[in-house]
């Protein structure tokens, strides 16, 4: 599996905005290629998402995705880029 996490700084008041749009970001995320699973955490300074794919194609695709999403859904107070991290899952544990 693939990874991506991406740290947005972001105000309290865009969280408030995205709040009630969550289940059409989640939609949007689930029919990436690959899906496995998505997080979208609200952070002290900000959002964190965690996208999980079964190979890079997934997650790199997920990049524009989340980028147009946010674009369409959040115009007002977009985040700059985030800063991401991304590789390979070498133990992936569940409850």
């Amino acid at each position: 599996m693939h990874v991506a996490i991406r740290k947005y700084a972001t105000p309290p008041a865009y969280i408030d905005q995205v709040r009630p749009k969550l289940a059409h970001l989640e939609e949007t995320m689930r029919s990436l290629p690959g899906f496995v699973a998505y997080h979208f955490v609200e952070t002290d300074d900000g959002i964190t998402t965690i996208t999980i794919t079964e190979d890079e194609t997934g997650t790199a695709e997920s990049m524009g995705w989340a980028k147009t999403w946010m674009q369409e859904n959040t115009p007002e107070d977009l985040p700059g880029a985030p800063e991401v991290i991304q590789g390979q899952t070498l133990l992936s544990v569940t409850r």
